[in-house]
């Protein structure tokens, strides 16, 4: 979260507009043509940086202000802050067609990478040709007096990046040399310190020591990322570059890249330290084999006991990137698995106990999910146990969180047939969902078309909208925590003292684990209201809040996701249970009525889906439609379900509808709308909207055509309701807007029944009659036959057209 402060200046550099913006050029125009290289135009320069960053879209500098902006970046006296900034302003306006910038204005390499860094923002292709041909030249520079290389590396890898066949088969041969000698040959001892310029500073000058290990030791291999030193040297900085690109120039533009050949180039060859018979090594597969060397030697040097956190968490961030690579070297050459193995294989067995290195488990599930079957490993075994521990444990961490998600997403292909095991397994993946929704709502949106299928589909809309309780759950569990610091930050101002009783409960216990459970138990738990109570104390916190905000989008990710595959009777099971929940959710301040808007949505969709089970759920929608009244009257979910049993109940539909079921419903809806018309608002029990009552009203009338014994009756009803509807009482209570609404409406609906047979045509067309044709066809769409109805029944146009 950004500071008070910091959020105050990105404000107002958001509020500058383009006439302040143009005077403050002019300013640092000044200073910069006047070469006044001060605190003034540093300062200018940084004010000018926020002003074109902070905002979304690209802020038109004055061409003068450009001019200089190059000028003072090539120029080789201005101290090198301010061309950083000049640089980063530059990038910022990309892409620019006042840009005159050319590599060749570079009088120093560190001058050539902030040259380059500007021109590669302007993301043309042939201009990110010119700048790798630039830098690749003076990296091709073998004088050990040159200039400093560090600063150009990353541009190699950016060249790479965005254009992998930007760089000569040839130069790529010979930077993948080099790469080789950086990271192998390094120097081990440490760099010289700058002399002090006194009397007696080159006799007393100490003569540079080895570098050390981690752990303080002496090193007695070579230079890795891993040892350390108070001062480094070139080559060193160099060697570190190397392994921090090595990956990437693997992928994308070293020997992996398509139709790359490994045959000698014109450049003295490099004999194999690791080849006992001193075979001579083309350039990529020279890379290769000292890769491997330093992966194999990061993983030892992980396991020594560092002395400093920074260089304790350097090392779990150096394990990770090794595995990586040596997972990319393994599929480049499936000769290097047999000496990779044993190394990962140990890896594994020393991490799964500790908890700090947790994140290097997902490269090595990685690494065996591309390698488990030529090496002899159950790979899933190991993926087993990562979706067992790593979401129980460690839910409450974020970087951890998105990579596991990441991680499930990107190998997909590589759990083929195995997909039950990510499936059985979303119970834990909702835990990090749960704890860090707003950064991973999209990501499980992407996810939940591959996680549902038939056997899961129902526990998993269960444990969706039970998800804030999940959440709540989980804050309460780290509450419960003995280890008090490492517990994660949670909302303090909230105080849970009696769910932490409960949560010793052995009552609640039972439901406790449930809504924590590790994997799909093929069953679900309908009694979690006491749970919802117990966890009423930490509802109003901001996590619970967000999980809560996010459930909407996701549940429409569900339904988009089961439509596509769902049969009738996992239709019926999902359409029962939207019935059995829409009054069972945990109370987070609005998440009823945005869950209601989904799931009304959704009930009409599945009904369409498999139209016969409203005859199948005859006994579950009449015993709703019988528990409705009240608040409860008002919601969304009632007119989805009422507007469902009249489109839905009907022989033209299934066979076995009888007369019996439709009288059933007739009274039941009969008797709501009496209800929802004769109860007076109150603070307890809200207006009853006018669409509740013009869609009870629409499917009483669908039932009575297709059962003409109950057309005396609603006949009767719609009177009742018109003339309820132009009485001066209600008038106040609900607005003349809403009774013009269900006065026109019941006024429609009497006509229509004057004709049975006219009316049975239009509230219960057949299935060829709901084809896209008659609503389109002139001839035959229901609004001809609604007009034809229309002119039958007033008396002055009589049989004739008019």
């Amino acid at each position: 979260m950004l500071a008070t402060g910091t959020e105050s200046l990105l404000r107002q550099a958001r509020e500058v507009g383009a006439e302040e913006l143009g005077r403050f050029c002019a300013r640092v125009s000044a200073l910069l043509q006047a070469e006044d290289w001060g605190p003034d135009a540093l300062d200018a320069l940084r004010r000018l940086f926020l002003i074109v960053a902070a905002t979304k879209y690209s802020r038109r500098l004055e061409p003068t202000c450009v001019a200089l902006l190059q000028t003072t970046l090539c120029s080789p006296r201005c101290p090198e802050r301010l061309q950083l900034l000049c640089a980063a302003v530059l990038r910022e306006m990309a892409p620019s067609d006042s840009l005159s910038l050319s590599c060749d204005h570079a009088q120093s390499s560190r001058q050539l990478g902030l040259v380059a860094s500007v021109l590669l923002a302007q993301g043309d292709p042939q201009q990110v040709r010119t700048v790798g041909q630039c830098v690749i030249k003076v990296l091709e520079s073998r004088q050990p007096e040159g200039p400093s290389l560090t600063y150009l590396l990353p541009v190699v890898s950016k060249v790479t990046s965005l254009a992998p066949d930007a760089l000569p088969e040839e130069q790529t041969k010979a930077l993948s040399k080099r790469l080789g000698d950086w990271l192998r040959y390094a120097s081990v001892q440490q760099g010289a310190a700058h002399a002090s310029g006194g009397f007696f500073s080159t006799p007393r000058t100490r003569q540079p020591g080895p570098v050390t290990e981690v752990d303080g030791t002496v090193a007695t291999d070579f230079f890795t990322v891993l040892s350390t030193g108070q001062r480094f040297t070139e080559d060193q900085r160099l060697n570190v570059q190397a392994f921090s690109m090595l990956r990437a120039w693997l992928l994308q533009g070293g020997p992996a890249r398509p139709g790359a050949a490994d045959a000698d180039i014109g450049e003295e060859p490099v004999l194999s330290a690791a080849s006992t018979a001193s075979h001579l090594l083309p350039p990529a597969e020279w890379l290769r084999e000292k890769a491997l060397e330093y992966c194999q030697r990061l993983l030892e040097q992980s396991g020594r006991r560092a002395l400093r956190k920074a260089n304790s968490d350097l090392q779990k961030a150096c394990l990770v990137e090794a595995v990586l690579v040596l997972d990319v070297l393994c599929r480049q050459d499936p000769s290097f698995l047999y000496r990779a193995l044993p190394c990962v294989r140990a890896l594994r067995t020393r991490l799964c106990g500790d908890t700090a290195c947790v994140r290097a488990l997902l490269p090595i599930a990685q690494f065996f999910l591309h390698h488990g079957e030529a090496a002899a490993v159950d790979a899933d075994a190991v993926c087993q146990h990562l979706f067992t521990r790593i979401p129980s444990e460690h839910f409450h961490s974020p970087m951890l969180a998105f990579e596991f998600v990441q991680f499930c997403r990107d190998h997909l292909v590589l759990f083929g047939s195995n997909l039950d095991l990510l499936r059985t397994s979303f119970p834990n993946l909702f835990k990090f969902l749960a704890w860090s929704s707003p950064a991973l709502t999209s990501e499980f949106v992407a996810l939940l078309p591959v996680l549902v299928d038939a056997g899961t589909a129902v526990e998993m809309l269960h444990l969706l909208l039970d998800l804030p309780s999940l959440t709540a759950a989980l804050d309460l569990q780290l509450r419960a925590s003995q280890a008090a610091s490492e517990r994660p930050l949670w909302d303090v101002s909230v105080r849970a003292p009696g769910c932490l009783e409960a949560l010793r409960d052995p009552q609640a216990q039972g439901l406790f684990q449930h809504l924590l459970r590790a994997k799909a138990s093929g069953t679900v738990e309908s009694r979690l209201t006491p749970l919802h109570q117990l966890l009423q104390p930490l509802a109003s916190c901001a996590r619970v809040l967000q999980c809560a905000q996010a459930v909407p989008t996701l549940l429409r990710a569900f339904f988009a996701a089961v439509t596509q595959f769902a049969s009738g009777a996992l239709a019926s099971q999902l359409a029962l249970l939207l019935l059995e929940r829409s009054d069972s959710l945990f109370q987070v301040e609005g998440y009823e009525a945005d869950v209601h808007r989904v799931l009304s949505s959704q009930f009409p969709a599945l009904c369409k889906l498999h139209p016969p089970l409203v005859v199948e759920r005859a006994k579950e929608l009449l015993e709703f439609v019988g528990s409705l009244g009240g608040p409860r009257s008002t919601g969304h979910m009632l007119t989805s379900v009422v507007w469902a049993i009249g489109e839905y109940l009907s022989v033209s539909w299934d066979r076995r509808c009888s007369a019996e079921q439709i009288s059933r419903f007739f009274e039941a809806l009969e008797a709501l709308l009496f209800e929802v018309t004769q109860s007076r608002p109150s603070a307890a029990l809200p207006k009853c909207p006018p669409q509740v009552i013009t869609v009870l009203m629409t499917t009483l009338t669908k039932l009575a055509s297709r059962s003409q014994d109950l057309i005396p009756r609603v006949s009767l009803l719609l009177s009742k309701m018109r003339t309820l509807a132009q009485s001066p009482a209600v008038g106040p209570v609900h607005g003349e807007d809403d009774l013009g609404a269900v006065r026109t409406r019941a006024t429609e609906l009497l006509n229509l029944l004057k004709m049975p047979s006219v009316a049975q045509f239009v509230l219960t067309p057949s299935v060829e009659v709901s084809q896209p044709r008659y609503h389109r066809d002139c001839n035959t769409a229901l609004p001809l036959a609604l007009d034809t109805v229309s002119r039958l029944l007033e008396r002055e146009a009589g049989l004739l057209p008019g």
